[in-house]
């Protein structure tokens, strides 16, 4: 783990600030020794100005310095960064800062200065793996990100050749490649030996004839054996993913020169389901004799993967917190509880399921520092985090399938006294199912346990909803929920995949 460890850490940035010069020699040589890079300054104001100007990973700091302490030193950069991981040096422990003090200014770490450096390496290493792990999260979210915004792009209906371009327009900033090609079946050719329709791009960027010269026989023996076995192909210049349709059989294969082997494989991955399904629905439309019951099954595979794609999305905010992980799952099961207590019709509790699991997507944008900040936020932090429904309807727009669901993921923070966001609605101008939504999203709010506080006792959530109701919530709404809450099963064992989506 060492071992690789060092095989990595090229990738990251240190700065050390201490007014004395033999602590910042002292821990250069440690870190030297060990292959950081790291840059080290004696002056605390330089110091803000270096985070300003240039991009560091993780500072080691000093507490006692002059003219400015090292609490002073984080307050002024957390003004304008807040992503820098920070350790902090004492001279000795009782003169460290109190620890209210380093929670608010998210101060990592801190340790004594001393001889023995092997507690501050300790604490570097963990850092550099904390930091390691948040970029794989940022790179996974940009990558959904961009899948999402090329989705539409790829599904236009067009001529076969230039979904295909499209394609491999759209999977390039995904895994930053510029070489690609994507090779499938003529399903227009009547022939036994169908013809091969081909694309490529950067290098690749040739006819056919000259593709297939030059290629040698073990690549094309790869490109076989992924068809053939429905698999990826590893290769050291890069990766053949197979083309499958909702049949699982093999359209073909796109091959992307990258290096990427874990988060952009996956990506990879997610991207050629979708590239799957839109050139089956262009190569349907490009028969003349297809049948309404394939169009059908088409569609409804295009959906069940955009809902694949926005689950992941989903997965991905969950995975940012401990603390709300499960939180859209039972907000999607109390919401169809309610709307079946009030006699809702089956399309609705389809959207109302929809609307709760993906009530929250709109999260992926926000930033990690205030989405896991245990304190009460500030007013600018609020107003980052209350933007959540609006780009969660954006999200969900791309795709008509979610027109339903749209309004209600806007306005499930509206209140019926018109105090809520985004729009201000109030009483009847809040749509049903957002009303749902909103009471189904408190209770479980209060049924869970948060980092500032522990999870509310039932009784003191039955009279949180009652008290709000007709203020917060829908009047009538709650009662037909608390009429129902004992009837409800244990909060823990409510899973995503109980709940079920018709197609």
């Amino acid at each position: 783990m060492r071992k690789k460890l060092y095989q990595e850490i090229h990738d990251y940035k240190i700065l050390l600030v201490d007014d004395e010069v033999g602590i910042i020699d002292s821990i250069a040589t440690l870190l030297r020794r060990n292959g950081y890079i790291y840059k080290g300054t004696t002056y605390p104001l330089e110091a803000i100005e270096m985070v300003r100007n240039e991009h560091f990973d993780l500072m080691i700091l000093d507490f006692l310095m002059q003219p400015l302490h090292g609490d002073k030193v984080v307050e002024k950069i957390r003004e304008f960064n807040q992503e820098l991981y920070i350790l902090l040096l004492t001279g000795h422990k009782d003169l460290a800062p109190p620890l209210e003090t380093i929670r608010q200014l998210d101060i990592q770490g801190y340790c004594e200065k001393s001889d023995n450096f092997d507690q501050l390496l300790l604490l570097i290493e963990s850092g550099i793996k904390s930091i390691a792990q948040m970029r794989t999260i940022a790179k996974f979210r940009d990558g959904l990100n961009k899948i999402l915004q090329s989705v539409p792009k790829i599904y236009q209906l067009q001529p076969i050749d230039g979904i295909l371009e499209e394609i491999l327009l759209q999977i390039m900033p995904i895994v930053n490649s510029t070489n690609a090609f994507i090779l499938v079946d003529n399903p227009t050719d009547g022939t036994v030996d169908k013809t091969s329709l081909f694309r490529g791009i950067g290098k690749y960027r040739i006819d056919i004839d000259s593709f297939w010269s030059m290629l040698n026989a073990e690549f094309i023996a790869e490109i076989g054996t992924a068809r053939a076995n429905l698999t990826n192909i590893l290769l050291d210049e890069g990766v053949i993913i197979p083309l499958i349709n909702e049949y699982q059989h093999s359209l073909g294969v796109i091959f992307v020169e990258t290096s990427e082997r874990e988060d952009g494989l996956r990506l990879l991955e997610i991207f050629s389901n979708q590239a799957s399904s839109s050139l089956s629905n262009a190569f349907l439309h490009s028969l003349v004799n297809v049948k309404n019951e394939q169009l059908n099954r088409t569609y409804m595979q295009l959906k069940r993967n955009y809902i694949d794609t926005i689950q992941a999305l989903r997965l991905t905010v969950d995975a940012k917190d401990i603390y709300t992980r499960g939180h859209s799952d039972r907000v999607a099961f109390y919401s169809v509880a309610i709307g079946n207590a009030i006699g809702l019709k089956d399309s609705d509790i389809n959207t109302l399921k929809l609307s709760g699991l993906f009530h929250d997507i709109g999260k992926i944008g926000t930033a990690n520092d205030i989405l896991l900040k245990s304190e009460r936020l500030i007013p600018a932090e609020y107003e980052e985090i209350k933007k959540h429904s609006l780009t969660g309807a954006h999200i969900l727009s791309a795709i008509s399938v979610f027109k339903d669901v749209i309004p209600v993921v806007r306005h499930h923070h509206e209140r019926m006294d018109g105090n809520g966001y985004p729009d201000g609605l109030s009483g009847d101008e809040i749509p049903l199912l957002a009303r749902i939504v909103a009471i189904a999203d408190a209770y479980d709010a209060m049924m869970s346990d948060r980092m500032y506080r522990v999870r509310l006792d039932h009784e003191h959530i039955k009279k949180e909803l009652i008290d709000g109701a007709g203020i917060q919530f829908d009047a009538e709404l709650v009662k037909a929920f608390v009429d129902i809450l004992d009837q409800l099963p244990p909060h823990e064992n409510i899973k995503f995949d109980e709940l079920g989506i018709d197609n």
